[in-house]
């Protein structure tokens, strides 16, 4: 294979504790070593005034495919995440049919392979056909490559299933990623239940629906020694319990979203659907209690819950439009603008919850940029400034509430396997 020196760049690997201006090298699809000068090379890229970094993970990503091909594929889903800086990805099961067979998982890894954009983890459902009535086939899932296990779009209701469910999976050591919401609570609801969703007379989704299964799944955890992750964090509740979980040594870990760090409920005031997202963004109390959590490491990643629908889908009234919005593409910046530019964290900080603590989580060799790991790079351009534009996204469906925004900070170059699979124009 080719070698590529990438020189002059500020290295940043949480990882291996690493932040210095050296040069990168690679080789035969592998890191090969750093300070290497330029000899001979096939590829030589000057990242001056750039940051070098192990290439981005997001565990929560729906690629549609099969079923929903009208939102997104394998193929757009991955080039999307390439446009974001991400070479690997997790795919959530809620697809048509969902994945709980080996021949799905399977087919997912299949259509990945074909894409050959970046790689693709796939998560399984928890339970047959994510009806939550009857474990899934979890020891024939791993052995196909199934990485971790959830029911997302819905939670995993039935407390016994959950429970028998960490313990089963005990003995993989593999984590359940599970959707907290007692949905009794947040029927009809469209938004955050709150004084904004008083004012303007719409069904509101109370924190508490939110809290109350968080609190389930940590007892769980707690009781049986499974591994629990909970997606897309957003209420200030979730956030305490989780930390006060941590403290006691429960095997419990999280992730927040950028629109749930950014956007507060009063979006909903447009009545635009664009901001319907499940769990809501809520009130600024749980938007600074997600930063808080991010902060201290309560909440270890940060995860775009990358969820397209195609545009007739979105364009209908709040209570019969879907939940959900892509966030691939503009995550990188997201975390760049509102968390790392005032000083909420450091660089090194916010790229361990997008590269190391993901691949941790989900048990794979990704997410650094160690002499003899893979060669996944994500060469980053932190100074510049840019309009989200939904017509330059490579996701193909468009419903991202951060349109016209002006962001800093993107991907420049991305390398996967000791490819250059993208380079910004």
């Amino acid at each position: 294979m080719s070698s590529i020196l990438i020189k002059n760049g500020r290295v940043i690997d949480p990882s291996q504790n690493m932040d210095r201006m050296t040069s990168v090298l690679i080789q035969d699809g592998r890191i090969a070593g750093y300070d290497v000068a330029a000899n001979g090379q096939d590829t030589v890229l000057d990242a001056a005034g750039r940051i070098v970094v192990p290439g981005l993970i997001d565990m929560h990503v729906h690629l549609r495919e099969p079923g929903r091909e009208e939102d997104e594929t394998v193929a757009s889903g991955t080039a999307s995440a390439l446009a974001g800086g991400f070479t690997s990805i997790a795919c959530i099961p809620n697809t048509e049919p969902p994945i709980d067979t080996q021949g799905t998982v399977e087919f997912i890894r299949h259509q990945a392979a074909e894409a050959d954009n970046c790689h693709v983890f796939v998560v399984a459902c928890v339970s047959k056909n994510r009806e939550g009535k009857e474990l899934a086939e979890i020891g024939q899932l791993i052995e196909a490559g199934a990485v971790a296990f959830s029911d997302d779009g819905a939670p995993v209701y039935d407390s016994e299933l959950m429970r028998r469910a960490l313990e089963y999976l005990l003995m993989f050591d593999k984590p359940i990623l599970n959707h907290a919401e007692v949905v009794e609570l947040t029927s009809g609801g469209v938004m955050h239940e709150g004084l904004v969703s008083m004012v303007l007379a719409l069904p509101g989704m109370p924190a508490e629906a939110e809290d109350v299964m968080t609190g389930r799944d940590i007892s769980l955890a707690e009781a049986t020694g499974g591994r629990v992750h909970m997606m897309h964090v957003s209420s200030a509740g979730s956030v305490e319990m989780i930390r006060r979980a941590k403290k006691r040594g429960v095997r419990v870990t999280a992730e927040a979203t950028p629109h749930h760090f950014t956007l507060t409920d009063e979006c909903l005031r447009t009545f635009d659907s664009v901001y319907k997202v499940s769990p809501p963004v809520r009130g600024r109390p749980h938007l600074e209690a997600c930063i808080a959590g991010l902060v201290d490491g309560t909440i270890d990643v940060i995860a775009t819950d990358h969820a397209p629908h195609a545009v007739e889908k979105k364009m209908q009234e709040l209570d019969r439009a879907p939940f959900g919005m892509v966030g691939l593409e503009t995550a990188l910046g997201l975390v760049v603008t509102h968390l790392i530019k005032p000083g909420h964290l450091d660089w090194p900080q916010a790229l361990a919850k997008l590269t190391i603590n993901p691949a941790r989580i989900l048990g794979i060799d990704k997410g650094t940029l160690a002499v003899g790991a893979d060669a996944d790079v994500t060469v980053i351009d932190p100074d510049v400034t840019w309009i989200v534009n939904t017509a330059e996204f490579h996701s193909k469906s468009s419903n991202c509430p951060f349109v016209g925004m002006e962001l800093t900070g993107r991907a420049e170059t991305v390398i996967v396997d000791g490819r250059i699979k993208f380079q910004r124009g």
